[in-house]
């Protein structure tokens, strides 16, 4: 949300969200950036946003507030910082750098966007940066733009840069955000876009609007049906090693190891839900 516009700010405190993003960035005109970045410092420090993750997504580095922005961040209480259109693992030194000497906590996190064809080309090699480095979050938008690409329901075009960004995210152990989706009165394919972005592995969507949270709430959440079917996993795959049985069935299906660690990662996340709500 534009971090210049105090009712925003203000409406944020309400919001079922898991995490706030205060933009100083595109939503921001020219004119209103030192308003923006004042009111999101302002916001974050406040201690009014309960358990919501706190994020103020800067200008880049390469823009007169980049440097400016990252270092009130340091200072702010704000969990992260959003890096625009990253290209390079040099960027997350460099942000790093900015918050060490602005006296960040060691908590302070990095996330980036990747939104650019040369950005996913090189998304592993930002995601080995390491440090502060915490989360990728798709840039669709930019990336439709500088690829010529439409935007579809399928989203064939954006499959090569979403499909970059997961295998980066998981092979360094880092969250995977999907990108906006752009036409508010869209409802059904909205939600068909969370179900595609939950399909391909993301951890959850970037929105733009209030209207979108309960359904990307609603699809990205382990449903009922399978935490359920994760506990019995856990559950059978506990009693046959306590008994030392080889193999384990539950419903005639067999169950492995990685079968077991994925049912974790459900109950675990299920667990997370139920604990913030």
């Amino acid at each position: 949300m534009p971090a210049s516009r105090s009712s925003a700010l203000e409406k944020a405190r309400t919001l079922a969200a898991d995490a706030l993003i205060f933009d100083l960035e595109d939503a921001v005109s020219l004119d209103a950036k030192e308003t923006a970045r004042r009111q999101a410092i302002d916001a974050c420090a406040s201690g009014a946003y309960g358990r919501r993750e706190l994020i103020v997504r800067a200008n880049g580095l390469d823009t007169p507030w980049g440097y400016a922005d990252v270092a009130a961040v340091a200072r702010s209480g704000a969990d992260a910082v959003l890096i625009p259109k990253v290209e390079s693992d040099v960027v997350i030194r460099q942000v790093s750098d900015i918050l060490d000497r602005n006296g960040a906590p060691a908590g302070m996190r990095i996330w980036v966007m990747l939104e650019t064809p040369l950005g996913l080309l090189r998304a592993e090699s930002i995601a080995a940066a390491g440090g502060r480095l915490e989360a990728l979050v798709m840039g669709t938008s930019d990336l439709a733009k500088d690829l010529h690409a439409t935007h579809t329901r399928e989203r064939f075009p954006f499959i090569t840069g979403l499909g970059l960004c997961l295998l980066a995210a998981r092979a360094y152990g880092l969250t995977a955000l999907d990108g906006v989706h752009l036409d508010l009165g869209d409802a059904e394919g909205f939600e068909y876009a969370c179900r595609h972005g939950l399909e391909l592995g993301f951890d959850g969507k970037t929105l733009i609007h209030p209207s979108q949270i309960e359904t990307c709430n609603r699809v990205f959440a382990p449903s009922e049906e399978e935490i359920a079917w994760s506990r019995r996993i856990i559950e059978a795959h506990a009693a046959a090693e306590a008994t030392g049985t080889g193999v384990v069935l539950v419903d005639g299906r067999l169950i492995e190891n990685l079968h077991v660690e994925n049912a974790r990662r459900i109950v675990a996340l299920a667990e997370a839900i139920a604990d913030s709500a």
